[in-house]
């Protein structure tokens, strides 16, 4: 099928999804709400009392923290696609779908590009709170944004495997059930909220090799928030941050954007 009219019945998709999000602006505030609380928790409740590479103030702490929140909540951010697949499917919308002349892909991108839009609103969300909280970007416009960027590759990779997961389980119940139990351990068990020095050998070498840990090393360099004199980190994934995640997204897409279409054409509603 000709690359523009599936371009256009993306549009069309992402266009619908977002449409939803302003009829129902609940998503979107409950969505902000969740990040807002872990800023306010961790910068007032527990930032005085974690070191930090750099500093061991507050202030310090809340440097080091955003890049963690930020990589958290796009991740979670993802989840929206799995569970807005998961509805549909569920209502029966799929099967309107597929009975329509549209791109069969186009339902999937149009759905993760939404989503997308979603986590660039709720980046605007964070970054003015972590600017009242004290948190500052001491590196270039372009490198902050490059780092933002890289954030929201990460995600748009991430929700490609909810997508998939969305039309794999039998409810939405099942899906938030299942995403928060692997999501939840994986962007706690990395350098997200602590330093990994803090962690155990088995978990500081699996929070080492973590993807969120590298895209969260990768923000915090882009935003300059690593202080001068912190010692490189010893793995390799974390020396080479930015690309480290950058090959994740890669092998991500490459594995579960054609799963998650097949599933797509396997799903009926239920």
């Amino acid at each position: 099928m000709a690359a523009p009219i599936v371009i256009g019945d993306a549009y069309v998709v992402a266009k619908r999804n977002l449409i939803k999000i302003k009829r129902v602006p609940d998503l979107l505030v409950f969505t902000t709400l969740s990040p807002i609380m872990f800023v306010l928790l961790f910068a007032y409740v527990f930032g005085g009392a974690i070191d930090v590479p750099g500093g061991t103030t507050p202030q310090a702490y809340r440097e080091y923290l955003m890049a963690g929140i930020f990589a958290q909540t796009v991740i979670f951010g993802a989840t929206i696609t799995g569970a807005g697949l998961a509805e549909d499917i569920k209502k029966g919308i799929i099967d309107r779908f597929r009975s329509l002349p549209m791109a069969p892909s186009a339902v999937l991108t149009g759905r993760t590009m939404s989503d997308v839009i979603n986590n660039i609103l709720v980046l605007v969300v964070m970054a003015v709170t972590g600017l009242l909280v004290g948190w500052a970007i001491h590196s270039s416009v372009g490198e902050a944004a490059a780092g933002f960027l890289l954030l929201l590759v990460f995600a748009y990779a991430i929700s490609w495997v909810m997508a998939w997961l969305g039309m794999l389980v039998p409810s939405v119940e099942v899906f938030n059930n299942a995403t928060f139990i692997v999501i939840f351990p994986i962007t706690f068990v990395a350098n997200t909220f602590v330093p990994l020095e803090s962690l155990p050998g088995p978990l500081q070498t699996f929070a080492e090799w973590n993807p969120v840990s590298a895209v969260t090393q990768a923000s915090r360099e882009l935003f300059g928030n690593i202080p001068d004199g912190v010692p490189a980190p010893d793995s390799w994934p974390l020396q080479h941050a930015g690309l480290y995640t950058l090959i994740w997204a890669v092998v991500i897409l490459v594995v579960f954007v054609p799963l998650a279409n097949a599933q797509y054409r396997r799903s009926t509603s239920r």
